[in-house]
């Protein structure tokens, strides 16, 4: 969830830093020393990388099975987008491209990758979408969602469109991004600025990823104090979807734990007012707060899904001995309980608070043999990202 308290500190993170140039894979004691970082895994680079995004080309001939990053920075001029490749299935990330939105000297969160699965207008299938929250931090502010195109796996960037504009002060957040059965590009993203709802999850559709939709409530309880946000959706085996995402200032043990809801066409989830199920590992235990989600598997079998969250509690609400060190895994669609296996990286009990295990981020190899993360520490006035892979049983 975005607060007040969580942007003043990715700011001060951000303040006076310079992009930082990729670095070749060493071990992470290399960052943890003079008492850093708790992270195992690799450093994706030397300085900021908050908010990671990892993902999978499918859809890009030749360069299928190449993973692809993003990761958020700052330098004097604002928000950068850094882009990483890995053609060794994980193994290490070189940078090859960067985003520099003007709007972000006014604020800059929550950046998502997503890869076109098929041709949108003029884009074809495998151009890369990048979008973020921009501009919380301007005088009677207006936030946007723009988002840029690549047509090279991430080398090169350009602006496309703006897929949400703010009509008043309230904020726009956690943008996500996905295309529908009937082609449609759809901008998901939580909104503040309903009056009668403290946040809610909407979506705006797009058939030529230029021109938008107005926006439709998905996730809109009618209790107006909750706050649904941080949408994941990820089209399943069959060509339904399943769309994860948090409920916070629920009050009680449950704030900011996961919920589901799932969809035949990507387009209508269901009654907004549906809160949606909660997701329990086979043990009863969940995550609260900036769970991702990532499809797994290899295409030839069932749909497995893979969840990371910040932290990870027991039934009864407390925190869990492996919070931070888990990833759960479901291999039915997300159908039924998840089972829980160890986490590529680890960040050993990551509080509530940005940057520790927060909004981590989840791909696997071709053959769905392997599972890769990306999660981000913090190392002295650095939030770092690091990376590391688990073979998948």
């Amino acid at each position: 969830m975005i607060t007040g308290v969580l942007l003043g500190a990715l700011a001060l993170l951000g303040q006076g830093l310079s992009p930082a140039a990729a670095e070749a894979p060493g071990p992470a004691a290399d960052a943890d020393a003079g008492g850093g970082a708790m992270a195992t895994g690799t450093p994706l680079r030397n300085g900021n990388g908050l908010y990671p995004r990892l993902i999978r080309l499918q859809n890009s001939g030749e360069a299928n099975g190449n993973l692809v990053a993003s990761v958020v920075d700052f330098d004097p001029n604002g928000g950068v987008g850094a882009i990483y490749r890995s053609t060794d299935n994980g193994a290490s990330f070189t940078e090859i491209g960067s985003i520099h939105d003007p709007g972000t000297p006014a604020g800059y969160c929550c950046s998502t990758l997503f890869e076109l699965p098929r041709q949108v207008g003029a884009m074809p299938a495998g151009t890369l979408l990048w979008t973020a929250s921009v501009g919380q931090d301007a005088p009677d502010r207006r936030m946007t969602l723009p988002i840029w195109q690549s047509p090279d796996q991430g080398v090169t960037w350009k602006y496309l469109s703006t897929c949400r504009t703010a009509e008043n002060t309230g904020g726009i957040w956690e943008p996500e991004l996905a295309v529908n059965n009937q082609g449609d590009l759809i901008c998901h993203y939580a909104d503040e600025t309903d009056p009668a709802h403290s946040q809610q999850l909407r979506e705006s559709f797009s058939a030529d990823g230029l021109t938008w939709s107005a926006p439709f409530p998905t996730v809109a309880p009618p209790n107006g104090d909750l706050r649904p946000g941080m949408a994941n959706v990820r089209q399943l085996g069959d060509g339904s979807y399943y769309m994860s995402y948090e409920i916070c200032a629920t009050g009680n043990q449950y704030d900011c734990a996961t919920h589901f809801r799932t969809s035949a066409d990507g387009a209508d989830w269901g009654p907004p007012s549906d809160e949606g199920p909660r997701i329990f590992s086979d043990t009863g235990q969940y995550y609260t707060h900036a769970q991702t989600l990532a499809r797994i598997d290899n295409g030839t079998g069932p749909t497995r899904l893979a969840m990371v969250g910040q932290q990870l509690r027991d039934g009864n609400g407390e925190i869990a001995a492996g919070s931070g060190n888990t990833v759960m895994i479901n291999d039915n669609g997300g159908a039924g309980p998840w089972r829980s296996i160890p986490a590529p990286v680890s960040v050993p009990s990551p509080p509530n608070a940005p940057c520790p295990n927060y909004s981590s981020t989840l791909a696997s190899t071709a053959d769905g043999a392997t599972l890769v993360e990306i999660a981000t520490d913090l190392d002295g006035p650095l939030c770092k990202p690091y990376f590391a892979s688990v073979p998948l049983g």
